[in-house]
C-alpha cells in the first residue's frame, strides 16, 4: 500500500453541492421563516469559518429572520428534504472526470475526513463511485471533533503511523484543520463560485499549497 494518503473532502470536492445542500439551507429557512437566503449570504458565513454544520447555520439563519424553531425540527424538516424520496441528495453532481480516481488510487491511499453523515456518503458514492475505496471515511458519526477542529486528519495520522497527508478541501474551515494538523492543504475554488476572490484569498491565508478550479486538476500539483 502507498506511503501516502490523499484525503479528500467531500462537499463542494468529489460532488458539486449547489443544488444540494446549499438548496435545503434556502428551502429549510424559507420553510420556516417565509423567507429565501441568498447563496451570496450562505457563502459569507462559510468564508468566516465556524459554520461546516447546515443545519446549525439554517437554524441559525431562522432566528436571525426573527422566528424561533426547535432546533430538532430545523434538523428533521433539513433531511427529510435532503434525504427522502426525491430528495435534494440527488441533484448532485460527480465532479472528477472518468479515471482521475483510479489514477490516484494507484499512487495514493484515498481517504475521507467530511462533515457528512455516513448515509449521506453512502447515497452519493453509491450513485457515483460504487467500485472506488476511501480508507478511512472520517464522518460527522465519528467521534471526531467538527471542522475547523483537526482530530478527523489527526485520527487518519494514526491509524496510518509513518504515513504522509495531503488534504483537498474547498472551505476556509478545511485549511484551518488542515493546518492544525501539519498537513499540507490544496483548496478547492471552483470558478463559478460565490465569493471566489475571498476564498482564494483565505486559502493562501491559511497557506495552501495550491489552489484549483476543480480536482481534475489535482495530478498537476501533486508529487510524483
Amino acid at each position: 500500500m502507498s506511503g501516502r494518503i490523499l484525503v479528500f473532502d467531500m462537499d463542494g470536492v468529489l460532488v458539486d453541492v449547489t443544488e444540494s445542500y446549499r438548496e435545503a439551507i434556502q428551502q429549510t429557512v424559507e420553510h420556516f421563516t417565509g423567507r429565501r437566503v441568498t447563496g451570496e449570504r450562505i457563502q459569507d458565513y462559510k468564508n468566516q469559518g465556524g459554520w461546516n454544520n447546515d443545519w446549525d447555520l439554517s437554524h441559525h439563519f431562522i432566528k436571525g429572520f426573527g422566528v424561533e424553531a426547535p432546533y430538532g425540527d430545523v434538523v428533521d424538516y433539513f433531511n427529510a428534504i435532503f434525504l427522502g424520496a426525491g430528495g435534494l441528495i440527488h441533484r448532485e453532481r460527480w465532479v472528477a472526470r472518468d479515471g482521475l480516481l483510479d489514477r490516484l488510487a494507484k499512487r495514493y491511499q484515498l481517504a475521507l475526513f467530511t462533515g457528512r453523515l455516513m448515509v449521506e456518503v453512502e447515497v452519493t458514492l453509491g450513485r457515483f463511485a460504487r467500485n472506488l475505496r476511501f480508507d478511512p471515511m472520517i464522518t460527522a458519526d465519528e467521534a471526531a471533533a467538527p471542522k475547523p477542529s483537526p482530530e478527523g486528519l489527526l485520527r487518519i495520522a494514526r491509524l496510518n503511523p509513518g504515513k504522509d497527508l495531503w488534504y483537498v478541501g474547498d472551505a476556509v474551515d478545511d485549511a484551518r484543520s488542515a493546518r492544525q494538523a501539519g498537513v499540507p492543504f490544496i483548496g478547492i475554488a471552483a470558478p463559478m463560485s460565490l465569493r471566489r476572490g475571498e476564498l482564494v484569498e483565505l486559502f493562501r491565508s491559511e497557506n495552501a499549497i495550491a489552489v484549483l478550479d476543480d480536482i481534475n486538476q489535482l495530478e498537476g500539483v501533486l508529487p510524483q
